[in-house]
């Protein structure tokens, strides 16, 4: 078992960036805000487990401040690990997910998890303490490795830092 899976397993495993299972490559029916709005309310409802696609998956709730709006947002996100450290990434093609610019201008945040919920503080990674992050992650996580393959931005890496996490 690997460092970043040591006292994660109950997460549910895929093996390819590809795989027509895994949740980012689900087609959504509704819009993506609609379609969050309904994991947030039934991870908020079940204590932090949900179903359809994302079912036996670790999800997170995180809540930052608009960059522009000033306004909470909430996102589902699945937590990744480097030992006892937090992070997330992020499969999106195009561009960044609004929270990383939320975190780069307000690194305020909010975290659900399970029937826990902490405050802290978000970190996007730069310079060579991105490298240094990245070089790990790359060599560690298949998927992110397979997804940093095919686009040519930096994959987002972000450190979350909880207040009250033990």
């Amino acid at each position: 078992m690997t460092e970043s899976t040591a006292a994660h397993d109950d997460r549910r495993e895929f093996n390819s960036y590809d795989d027509p299972d895994a949740p980012w490559n689900q087609a959504v029916e509704v819009g993506v805000a609609n379609w969050n709005g309904d994991v947030v309310a039934e991870f908020r409802a079940n204590a932090g487990k949900v179903s359809g696609a994302y079912e036996g998956t670790t999800l997170l709730l995180l809540t930052t401040i608009g960059a522009r709006s000033g306004r909470p947002h909430t996102v589902p996100l699945s937590p990744l690990y480097r030992g006892e450290v937090m992070y997330l990434s992020s499969f999106i093609e195009e561009k960044y997910p609004a929270w990383w610019h939320n975190i780069k201008a307000n690194p305020a945040i909010t975290v659900e998890l399970g029937e826990a919920t902490h405050t802290g503080r978000g970190r996007a990674l730069e310079g060579e303490e991105y490298r240094e992050f990245a070089d790990w992650v790359l060599a560690n996580n298949p998927l992110l490795a397979e997804f940093q393959a095919k686009i040519t931005r930096p994959i987002p890496l972000v450190v979350l830092e909880l207040d009250d996490r033990s």
